[in-house]
């Protein structure tokens, strides 16, 4: 077997993402993939035993790099509203600077890759947004609730804005741009929902 070059690698990745956001999975072949890259789809099968494993692969590789992205100064001692601003902070600046990762790994979360991809953010997140979660309700800063409530109420808004800044228009067409003053005065409603 052949050395793996490393520079390849990222190439194959890169390109992997983007030509799985552009035709999505049931679109996506090892020798589209191999024409994206300029290489022969042999050379593919040196880093991956096929399809499957190369989706999984790259999709679990940028699920790692972006989950410790959203976790970057994040402390789970801090107050519920000083951790979820650094939560909103690092998501966006995520989101925002990986685009075509962030939309992969979407498709993902609603594929058949969904339980081993939510498995790794469940492993990553799991620890530090659980003690953050406790200390918060500990302290009385909120109360205790379902995690599907606490996440839909905390961090939807934010992703939907996220949403309709990539697409350039919010619902019905109207054109729509984030900017600081809009996320800022969104998340300020969500602490006042959230807070007790």
């Amino acid at each position: 077997m052949r050395a793996r070059d490393i520079n390849k690698v990222e190439l194959v990745k890169q390109k992997a993402i983007e030509l799985l956001v552009e035709v999505g999975f049931e679109g996506f072949t090892m020798s589209k993939l191999a024409k994206a890259c300029k290489i022969s789809v042999a050379t593919l099968y040196i880093y991956y035993q096929d399809k499957d494993d190369l989706i999984l692969k790259v999709g679990i590789e940028e699920v790692e790099r972006m989950s410790a992205i959203m976790l970057e100064n994040f402390d789970p001692e801090s107050s519920f509203e000083e951790g979820l601003k650094q939560q909103w902070k690092n998501r966006a600046k995520c989101l925002f600077e990986n685009p075509w990762s962030a939309q992969m790994i979407e498709q993902l979360r609603t594929s058949t890759y969904q339980l081993k991809v939510l498995e790794v953010f469940g492993k990553n997140f799991k620890e530090p947004l659980g003690k953050f979660m406790h200390n918060s309700i500990e302290r009385g800063e909120i109360d205790q609730m379902p995690f599907e409530t606490y996440w839909s109420i905390a961090f939807a808004p934010l992703y939907n804005l996220i949403r309709f800044h990539n697409e350039g228009q919010s619902l019905g067409g109207k054109p729509f741009v984030l900017t600081d003053e809009i996320l800022w005065k969104t998340f300020e409603l969500v602490i006042k929902a959230l807070k007790k």
